[in-house]
């Protein structure tokens, strides 16, 4: 793979194109015309279509796109999708010769039931489960499935890229500032991804690293992130999935 371009949708998606020579592979495309634009302009060919589940935002444009090239759809097989003709579950990996890549599929439920996210030469592609500074809702799932999910990423290597499908930084960064105010390394990110939006700049992807130092969702061992998720609660929180679904609770009114 020689690269992975950004390709800006909708007010604040990122669909992903990931390009070795002239094909290339899209990932969540929410839609059509920004995708096609982009390869055609570069000459492209689409080769695959890698999906990670089934809103709207992230499978709109499918099925434009296969009446203008058709080719494999893959996508999380406990879900339906109609576009879907190659359905995957977590554990298995999908194959994509053009690239010359392999996709490792993991379960990343709790945004929806059978979202999955992919992870090749340390770039994971994890739609809306990990955000840059912060994770998503919990729209079907359960605060423990999320937990889960999130921990099977947190052990990727710390040198992943996290390459998440929306621009959700700056919000994510000033609810993780409230949580942990004192964390340095927060602070400093929190500077930067100002500075970086105020020049209309994208802030992904990020490292699993930078997560790890500054994503509270990713931080609920440490004592101020427990003490501000017990002062949300109002009581003390024994486990660390109880400190994560408050503080999600926490963020959904924030």
């Amino acid at each position: 793979m020689d690269e992975i371009i950004g390709v800006r949708a909708f007010a604040d998606n990122y669909i992903w194109l990931l390009r070795k020579g002239a094909q290339f592979v899209v990932v969540d495309p929410g839609a059509a015309a920004p995708v096609r634009a982009a390869i055609e302009a570069l000459r492209g060919q689409l080769v695959a279509i890698l999906i990670t589940h089934h809103h709207a935002d992230h499978v709109g444009g499918v099925d434009e796109l296969l009446a203008w090239q058709p080719v494999p759809v893959y996508g999380p097989a406990s879900e339906s999708i109609a576009c879907v003709d190659r359905p995957v579950i977590p554990g298995e990996q999908v194959r994509v010769e053009a690239l010359e890549a392999t996709f490792d599929v993991i379960d990343v439920g709790g945004h929806t039931l059978g979202h999955i996210a992919y992870h090749t030469e340390e770039a994971l592609f994890c739609g809306d489960t990990l955000f840059a500074g912060g994770c998503g809702r919990i729209f079907e799932g359960t605060p423990e499935q999320m937990w889960s999910s999130l921990q099977r990423l947190a052990a990727l290597p710390h040198t992943t890229r996290v390459y998440c499908a929306h621009e959700y930084t700056e919000a994510n960064l000033r609810f993780a500032v409230a949580v942990e105010p004192d964390n340095q390394a927060l602070k400093q990110r929190w500077n930067d991804v100002q500075a970086l939006r105020a020049e209309d700049r994208p802030t992904v992807p990020s490292t699993l690293d930078l997560e790890l130092r500054t994503n509270p969702f990713l931080r609920v061992s440490e004592p101020a992130v427990v003490s501000a998720a017990e002062g949300f609660e109002g009581h003390a929180l024994r486990e660390q999935v109880a400190v994560f679904a408050a503080l999600r609770s926490w963020k959904n009114v924030f």
